[in-house]
């Protein structure tokens, strides 16, 4: 019996070894490496992910989540359970801070506020604790960087001289090279205040209105009263 023949192919037909590759490396085979990796240099969101929802962490859900129910038939009442998603749409909306289209997942009532409000940066810079809540990751990370730009910080700065306050904080959003000259002396006043002088031990002085009150007290007072009072520690000079 014979060994089988191995097929021996010519060198120009045998695979040759991938040295390279084209496709891109993937930054996270799951939704929590995803997140860490999208928000490696980003302050941590105050509320967290959604653990429930998990993709309304990569777009503006605006806290929505599928609803649950029953279909009930109208003849014989039988409940057949059911799922209601979220309204989502995937749209292109303009970001004056950044001069370019924003591809964005957004919900319906979000992208109602969006137009009510005024645009896309005017909802991600809202001040109340709903709006960051409402945020999600995805709209924390879009706020976080539009805040790097200069014209956002600028308004934000105005914002502070109209509301009567003090320019501390500034050098968090300006560098000292982009400081104006007039905030520059805003901020070394408002360092000057703010600095604690050490306290100067002083010797006290005798008061004469205090031996003139204590004088009085002891000419009211009887030979008893005088005789207690210089048995105690203290009072030598009761006469």
């Amino acid at each position: 019996m014979h060994p089988p023949q191995r097929s021996i192919l010519h060198p120009l037909c045998q695979p040759l070894p991938r040295s390279f590759s084209s496709t891109a490396q993937l930054p996270a085979r799951s939704s929590r490496s995803a997140l860490k990796h999208a928000h490696r240099d980003i302050p941590v969101y105050p509320h967290g992910p959604s653990l429930l929802y998990k993709q309304s962490n990569f777009g503006l859900y605006g806290n929505v989540k599928p609803q649950y129910g029953n279909k009930v038939s109208e003849r014989n009442e039988i409940k057949t359970r059911r799922k209601w998603e979220p309204n989502i749409h995937d749209k292109r909306l303009w970001s004056v801070a950044f001069q370019k289209y924003m591809q964005v997942r957004v919900q319906a009532r979000v992208l109602r506020t969006i137009d009510k409000v005024g645009g896309l940066d005017e909802y991600l810079l809202g001040e109340s604790p709903a709006r960051i809540k409402e945020l999600g990751m995805e709209g924390w990370k879009m706020r976080w960087r539009l805040m790097q730009d200069r014209g956002v910080k600028e308004r934000l700065r105005r914002r502070r001289v109209e509301l009567g306050l003090p320019p501390q904080g500034l050098e968090m959003f300006l560098s000292d090279t982009e400081l104006l000259d007039e905030d520059q002396g805003m901020v070394d006043k408002a360092r000057k205040e703010v600095e604690i002088t050490p306290f100067e031990m002083t010797e006290e002085e005798p008061d004469d209105h205090q031996e003139d009150i204590f004088d009085e007290e002891v000419e009211g007072m009887t030979q008893e009263d005088k005789a207690e009072m210089q048995r105690r520690p203290g009072t030598s000079r009761v006469e």
